[in-house]
């Protein structure tokens, strides 16, 4: 069982986020699925992380729906991890099963913390995955960088 990774957005965007992690993640063999709940953003998502680390980076990924799905390092889509997927990030409020959260490595809750509806609904989904005894962490980017501001263990069985 993984760790349930809340990342409070509140200077940054999403792909700024994910181009930071996703190539940790990668660096541990681990791939990537990345959920999104509107096939729109996800399009805009795609195109700013091409244009993410610039020279120095290159992130390896693509759009759920084509033949190398499965191959994909790090797949952005509304569906299951196809792509064999350890880490599954949640974008546009995007939720995960009690059972996907246990077989994942990282599950990452990206939220932007300027909407109060994302807010809130990530104030629910914390709720959910603590009770349900998964260890979660709550990072915050409030002073410019990123800090761990709570951590809740996993339940003992």
């Amino acid at each position: 069982m993984g760790t349930v990774m809340f990342f409070h957005l509140m200077q940054s965007a999403p792909a700024d986020t994910l181009a930071i992690n996703a190539p940790r993640a990668l660096a541990q063999g681990w791939r990537v699925m990345v959920r999104g709940t509107d096939p729109a953003a996800l399009d805009q998502l795609d195109a700013a992380l091409w244009l993410k680390g610039g020279d120095e980076s290159f992130l390896p990924h693509g759009l759920e729906g084509g033949p190398q799905d499965a191959d994909q390092p790090v797949l952005l889509g509304q569906g299951g991890p196809v792509n064999g997927a350890k880490v599954l990030a949640l974008v546009d409020g995007a939720e995960a099963t009690d059972a996907e959260i246990a077989a994942m490595e990282r599950v990452w809750v990206l939220f932007d913390g300027n909407d109060t509806a994302r807010l809130q609904a990530a104030r629910v989904q914390w709720k959910t995955v603590t009770t349900a005894g998964h260890p979660a962490q709550y990072w915050s980017e409030e002073t410019g960088r990123w800090e761990k501001k709570a951590e809740s263990p996993p339940r003992q069985a």
